[in-house]
């Protein structure tokens, strides 16, 4: 990767339950403790990452809905977290008429990479949280992103819908963006020395073992406290071992990439 250039990564799967919004929101945090300047895009129309953000709907101002509606400059839609080094753009897709409209718009799909351009120079990474569909939004986002993170569950994962992505990933690079590439599969709630994991972990080396990072996540329930409370992980508990986890995948991230 070039030295100062900003890294875009989607996180996605075709495949609801897998932690893709916690993946997202505190890998997003964990770049961001190591000082990159990181900007969390959230474009799935649930919202999720400004609830484990701790945004209510009164301090959102503008979202990628206002974006997509060509009211509001992205630039405009950015909001500051309690993280030196992170900033936020919320979906603010809070109607039936938004998220109707936004579905439409979306079929567009250079609408978000047209809408970042303008402000890649402020960021060394930028990571969007994409629904677990692959249209509309989802064809935005890869076809605006440099690659794809895979967040699987382990014992609930499915190598057919990973599968299914990676196709579809090709199918962007074809129609999109020739240079859209895996970033990696990275393994969730995970639980050593169980049988369930045991196996998930084997099938996935076994077809997927060059797109694996290193680094598993692990089930901790402090992941879920830090989601009600409104805060990434590594702020409700610094020293939790799934706090410890995404800074490891941030850091394996940071230097797989070249930015050191």
């Amino acid at each position: 990767m070039e030295s100062g250039r900003c890294k875009i990564i989607s996180i996605c799967l075709p495949k609801g339950g897998v932690g893709k919004t916690t993946t997202a929101v505190n890998l997003a945090a964990s770049l961001a403790v190591a000082e990159k300047k990181t900007l969390l895009v959230d474009v799935d129309p649930f919202g999720a990452s400004a609830m484990a953000l701790g945004f209510t709907a009164e301090k959102i101002k503008a979202g990628i809905s206002e974006v997509f509606s060509f009211t509001h400059s992205l630039n405009r839609a950015i909001h500051r977290t309690e993280l030196e080094y992170l900033d936020f753009v919320p979906s603010n897709i809070n109607t039936i008429q938004r998220d109707d409209r936004f579905a439409k718009i979306a079929e567009n799909r250079v609408v978000l990479k047209n809408a970042l351009r303008g402000i890649l120079e402020q960021y060394e990474y930028v990571i969007i949280d994409c629904p677990p569909v692959m249209r509309g939004i989802v064809l935005n986002a890869l076809t605006a992103s440099d690659s794809v993170l895979l967040p699987v569950r382990c014992g609930h994962f499915s190598l057919e819908a990973i599968a299914k992505l990676i196709k579809y990933v090709v199918y962007i690079q074809d129609i999109a963006n020739p240079a859209l590439c895996i970033e990696g599969i990275v393994m969730t709630m995970y639980e050593s020395n169980t049988k369930v994991t045991e196996i998930s972990e084997r099938e996935l080396k076994l077809r997927y073992n060059k797109y694996l990072f290193k680094t598993s996540i692990p089930r901790n329930h402090v992941v879920t406290e830090s989601t009600f409370y409104g805060k990434p992980v590594i702020l409700y508990n610094v020293n939790s071992n799934v706090s410890m986890a995404y800074l490891e995948l941030a850091y394996e991230i940071i230097n797989k990439n070249g930015k050191q």
